[in-house]
């Protein structure tokens, strides 16, 4: 049965009042929700590494222009300008689209590729999501608390080499979608990003040697096919192991349980 669309989605203009109505929402909550924000940051690295990685600048996206690829990258040099060296004292939060602010032409910004309901269009700004899908990595690996997090329900391409498991990135867009991370430890963190030529690289520092590490793992990944579609599942796992009594699982959760549309055919799949 055909899905109705929103009232949001059947004339633009629509669209473009549910946005700001949604933005203006946000920004007053930035002023009211009683939230501490991150703002301070540091040139010099704080001493112990939590973990990093590190993730490809270009991929070939199906048949999307690769000028938005590289156009991506500019957009990335100002959100690496913006994030690199913030710092997460106990009792703050770290607000992606408040710290790195709403991308315009204004600021420097370029058309890339984005995600408009389900389907990949040319966007400024677009690309950054790139970055939250990292910083989502590096913070499943750490204590901090991921107090907001979004995903894409739609998978438009096909793996190209993909290292971390299906899901496990966080889609935000300027501003009531956001990525934030909450310090309710008693240490203090740090975020740090930068690019190479061909990646872009990030860490996440603390002021104390952690006694302990986390691991994160896929269960139960799948294609499956009903009627004519495709979807993907899969679950994403967290363990948390001492590093110094010979790595004993200290606790396992379920991270998030993903659901998602496949915009293309895969070469295995399920008959639901």
């Amino acid at each position: 049965m055909k899905q109705k669309k929103l009232l949001s989605q059947r004339h633009p203009i629509l669209y473009f009042i549910s946005v700001w109505e949604k933005r203006i929402r946000r920004t007053i909550s930035w002023y009211i929700d009683k939230k501490k924000y991150a703002g301070e940051k540091s040139a010099e690295k704080l001493p112990f590494r939590v973990k990093k990685h590190q993730s490809k600048l270009l991929k070939k996206l199906g048949k999307t222009d690769m000028q938005l690829q590289y156009n991506k990258i500019d957009n990335l040099k100002i959100v690496v300008e913006k994030i690199n060296g913030v710092i997460i004292k106990p009792g703050e939060t770290f607000s992606f689209c408040k710290t790195v602010g709403r991308p315009t032409r204004k600021k420097g910004y370029k058309l890339g590729m984005e995600l408009s309901f389900g389907k990949p269009r040319a966007g400024i700004g677009g690309g950054i999501c790139q970055s939250t899908n990292l910083l989502h990595w590096l913070a499943l690996h750490s204590p901090l608390e991921i107090t907001e997090r979004h995903h894409h329900s739609i998978d438009p391409f096909p793996d190209d080499g993909r290292v971390l498991p299906w899901a496990s990135g966080a889609a935000i867009f300027y501003n009531y979608l956001d990525f934030q991370l909450t310090n309710n430890t008693e240490w203090i963190f740090q975020i740090n990003l930068w690019l190479t030529e061909k990646l872009l690289e990030g860490e996440i520092r603390v002021s104390e040697e952690l006694d302990f590490a986390y691991h994160i793992f896929e269960q139960n990944h799948k294609f499956l096919k009903k009627d004519e579609e495709y979807f993907r599942t899969n679950e994403i796992w967290r363990k948390k192991i001492a590093k110094f009594r010979g790595g004993a699982l200290l606790e396992k959760e379920l991270i998030a349980k993903n659901f998602g549309k496949v915009m293309y055919i895969p070469q295995d799949y399920e008959l639901e």
